[in-house]
């Protein structure tokens, strides 16, 4: 008869699987809750202290921490030492493992939990038998997932035992399982200790699909989620509409979410390619749209849209009449999702909780060849009462306003990036040139007709050489902010009190790669 080892949190499934094994002549030893379960479902088990002669002791902490487990699992059954081991202290070998651990990541996400309870969720004993188990899967099965439970009987019930290759992949998923359990600790404890540059950087996502393609049609691509959700994300939107999202979708509806959650008013953006090829506000959702709409009618075709307010019918009717790629806002009243959805099958519409958006910001993340950048967002709180005026001229409420705006919007802009705006939208984007008067060209005949005396510039970071301020005055530029920090920041100053352009300092970068 071969012997089965059964300890598991989540008993979901578990009696069917255990009677299955059951049946095919495996006589099972179990803990505590688990044993208790499946001597109410009149299955016989042994008692863990029955196999190690030793009670549980200190709560449950140690009960499966013993030779007479771990030996059984741990034995190698070619090996005639190993053998001659077992019968000499009469420990008997076990052929399967059923284990899942203590339900850590459920504790620590309830936002009440304390220290004390979320360190007695940490499973000792349950990891330590999966990673004997998994050590020797030439001759042990170990099942953690309860996905595993069909696949293991029916190979059991057709040949006696699981495959070598089942058992090398269960052996892997186990693995998987106590790394992303480990990980989870290790990020809980060094937040609570205050490590904001540990040693090794240990972090653990869950698959959530396998995407069509990546950034190409010939790349393969994943989408995994943070094993401990952001609620402010792309991620944990609903999908009320359209096809599966993209690779690129994802980036994009990423980087308007990031653009779209500074903003207190009633504001639209819409990203493309990972910038923002207009931002618009107003007094209503309505408002927002027709500005954001006016900032480029030809680049917004094919755009993801972000709102921060819920959608009404009139700003849905508006947005029906041209091709989108994704809405994402925090709710759509029934007639606006109805227009939305009409003759738009492929149109996906996200639904998303923005309580949550202040929340959202957790250091990122970004890959490089051999390695990962780690660094905090930037989500610098900013007022224009800190701002410094440089120039002689002082910039009015209505310009500040507007740079406000601007700088918000440049923020979110690739660099180079030059933004003109007023205080109700952006008038013309420059982003990601290799110099800063090519963005600013850009932007500014992209303003083209646009242009008058509110609108205002804002540059992501400081101006080289007083080209950008000489360029702004000639084309009747009235207020620019900028970092400052330029060794040639006096000769930009002159230049600004030439044209009289009133220009503030921030002393805060906001570079975009």
């Amino acid at each position: 008869m071969k012997r089965a080892l059964v300890s598991v949190s989540d008993k979901t499934n578990l009696v069917p699987f255990v009677k299955g094994l059951v049946a095919n002549d495996y006589e099972i030893v179990s803990t505590g809750g688990t044993k208790r379960v499946l001597d109410e479902a009149g299955i016989p088990t042994i008692s863990v202290e029955d196999v190690t002669g030793f009670p549980e002791i200190l709560d449950g902490r140690v009960k499966t921490l013993n030779p007479y487990i771990h030996g059984g699992l741990l034995a190698r059954r070619e090996l005639p030492e190993h053998v001659a081991t077992l019968k000499e202290h009469k420990i008997t070998p076990i052929d399967l493992v059923c284990v899942n651990l203590y339900p850590f990541k459920q504790t620590i996400e309830n936002p009440d939990v304390t220290l004390a309870e979320a360190i007695e969720n940490i499973d000792i004993g349950g990891p330590s038998m999966v990673r004997s188990a998994s050590k020797n899967y030439r001759d042990v099965t170990i099942v953690v997932d309860q996905a595993d439970y069909d696949q293991v009987l029916a190979e059991i019930e057709k040949d006696g035992s699981t495959s070598l290759e089942t058992r090398a992949r269960l052996a892997a998923k186990a693995f998987r399982l106590t790394a992303s359990y480990d990980a989870l600790i290790s990020q809980y404890l060094a937040e609570k200790a205050g490590e904001t540059a540990p040693e090794k950087l240990t972090l653990t996502y869950d698959l959530k699909e396998a995407m069509r393609y990546g950034e190409n049609s010939h790349q393969k691509a994943w989408l995994y989620g943070d094993a401990l959700p952001k609620a402010f994300s792309v991620l944990q939107a609903e999908q009320l509409n359209g096809k599966q999202l993209s690779y690129n979708n994802i980036k994009d509806a990423d980087e308007a979410l990031r653009c779209v959650r500074e903003f207190s008013k009633p504001t639209v953006v819409a990203m493309k390619h990972m910038n923002p090829c207009g931002i618009g506000q107003g007094n209503t959702l309505e408002e927002a749209w027709d500005r954001v709409y006016a900032a480029d009618p030809v680049s917004i075709f094919g755009g993801v849209i972000s709102l921060n307010r819920k959608v009404d019918l009139a700003t849905a009717e508006k947005m029906h009449k041209i091709f989108l790629e994704i809405i994402i806002a925090p709710d759509y009243d029934d007639d606006a999702l109805a227009a939305l959805k009409t003759k738009k099958k492929n149109l996906r519409i996200l639904k998303l909780d923005f309580s949550k958006k202040d929340e959202a910001t957790s250091k990122e993340t970004v890959s490089v060849m051999g390695g990962l950048l780690v660094q905090d967002q930037d989500v610098l709180d900013e007022d224009f009462a800190d701002w410094e005026c440089v120039t002689e001229a002082k910039p009015t409420q209505e310009q500040l306003e507007s740079l406000l705006f601007a700088w918000k919007a440049v923020k979110h802009t690739k660099s180079n990036a030059i933004v003109v705006a007023n205080n109700e939208r952006t008038l013309g984007v420059g982003a990601g040139q290799s110099n800063r008067i090519d963005s600013e060209k850009i932007a500014i005949d992209h303003a083209a007709e646009a242009l008058d005396d509110r609108a205002v510039i804002a540059s992501d970071a400081f101006f080289p050489f007083s080209d950008c301020v000489e360029y702004a005055g000639k084309h009747g530029i009235k207020a620019i902010v900028q970092p400052g920090g330029s060794v040639r920041d006096q000769e930009s100053i002159d230049m600004a009190n030439k044209y009289g352009i009133a220009m503030v300092f921030t002393g805060v970068r906001h570079f975009r790669h």
